[in-house]
């Protein structure tokens, strides 16, 4: 885990707020139509919708997120769901906390 790389892509206010947003999934997202539960994340297409950024913006967001470990995608079919990394951000506060 690189304190430096998670800061920097926590320097975006967008995807801190995506990341805040996924904390809580049942409270910021609809209910998945193929999927009823979010055990696997929350759909691109929520998370665009939310953010009211283009596709392409939240994919490259969501993908510097995952190279980062902040979040963890599972595919279904064609649709890609995303969940925060809990233990990566756990280890990032702590990390925070003794290095500072």
């Amino acid at each position: 885990m690189n304190i430096v790389e998670i800061s920097k892509v926590l320097s975006n206010n967008t995807r801190v707020k995506i990341l805040q947003w996924l904390k809580d999934p049942e409270a910021n997202f609809p209910q998945h139509q193929e999927i009823d539960h979010f055990n696997d994340g929350v759909c691109v297409g929520y998370i665009q919708d939310k953010a009211g950024l283009s596709q392409s913006t939240i994919s490259t967001y969501l993908g510097v997120m995952q190279q980062a470990n902040l979040v963890i995608p599972t595919r279904h079919g064609k649709w890609t769901y995303y969940k925060r990394n809990e233990k990566v951000i756990q280890e990032y506060v702590t990390s925070l906390t003794t290095a500072l």
